[in-house]
């Protein structure tokens, strides 16, 4: 016998994953060093490696994905002088929703001098997804920022696409109070045909963007320099010290192999080893 549960109800609501990560990095004598560290819920943070000069924090989400219901907050501060690079255990899942949105919203601050790599692995969705995502930067002066986020729609591989859904992921980004981009990227219905038109994916089924603060022609020439090599679509521009890399690939086992070829010649640090799997 099946039991059919409101999705307005205390019980729906009690079975929804709710996670939060709070952290703080500082600098010290001996390098980068984590100085708050919160975790609630399904999401933890792990630091595999020795103190250094950069610290790596990695995200695991214990509840194995998300649906709709799902909240989840994540809370970076790095401090003056300090760096972290940050990825997840593994690619995010974002599996259907009977109704409401899965929600997560990320907030980083990196204070003056600090570095932020924002490197979390790809971000899979599937059909009748409901995903609401914001992304808010802020940046002091003389801070770094190398942002990557990438969005498989459907594991290709397994015959799955995304028929159905909706996504909207907002990204604000502000160095010294003053806002340096602002986007907003929203998919309602047909996604699917939606990604097909030529004006927006020509039919390709993963998607990234890399942000790079400070960023410049330099950057933009290290790119296009590997042309040749991409197994997808890569295009590069740069205005007022920030550079914007975006990507488009016809499935998951592509893109990453672009993503990983751009942040390797982008980034001041080796990709996190998780990536190298």
């Amino acid at each position: 016998m099946s039991v059919s549960v409101p999705l307005g109800s205390e019980t729906f609501a009690g079975n929804r994953a709710v996670g939060s990560i709070a952290l703080t990095v500082a600098a010290g004598s001996t390098g980068s060093r984590r100085q708050r560290v919160h975790e609630a819920g399904s999401l933890r943070v792990r630091f595999p490696n020795a103190p250094g000069r950069t610290l790596d924090a990695v995200i695991v989400n214990t509840a194995g994905g998300m649906t709709g219901g799902d909240r989840f907050g994540i809370d970076i501060d790095v401090g003056k002088g300090a760096a972290l690079t940050v990825t997840t255990a593994a690619a995010e899942k974002i599996y259907r929703s009977l109704g409401p949105d899965t929600a997560i919203a990320v907030k980083l601050k990196v204070g003056e001098g600090g570095v932020l790599a924002w490197l979390p692995q790809e971000t899979i969705l599937f059909d009748q997804v409901r995903l609401r995502r914001s992304i808010d930067v802020e940046l002091d002066s003389g801070a770094e920022l190398l942002l990557a986020e990438a969005i498989v729609f459907g594991r290709s591989a397994m015959g799955e696409t995304v028929a159905q859904g909706h996504l909207t992921d907002r990204w604000r980004i502000r160095r010294d109070d003053g806002l340096v981009l602002a986007e907003t990227v929203r998919l309602d219905g047909k996604i699917a045909e939606q990604l097909a038109l030529p004006a927006s994916t020509a039919g390709g089924v993963a998607i990234a963007s890399v942000v790079k603060i400070p960023g410049g022609e330099k950057d933009i020439a290290a790119v296009c320099a590997m042309t040749n090599d991409f197994a997808g679509e890569v295009g590069a521009s740069a205005w007022n010290g920030l550079m914007m890399v975006r990507f488009v690939a016809k499935d998951g086992a592509a893109l990453r192999h672009d993503l990983m070829a751009v942040l390797g010649v982008l980034g001041t640090a080796p990709l996190p080893r998780l990536w190298l799997n």
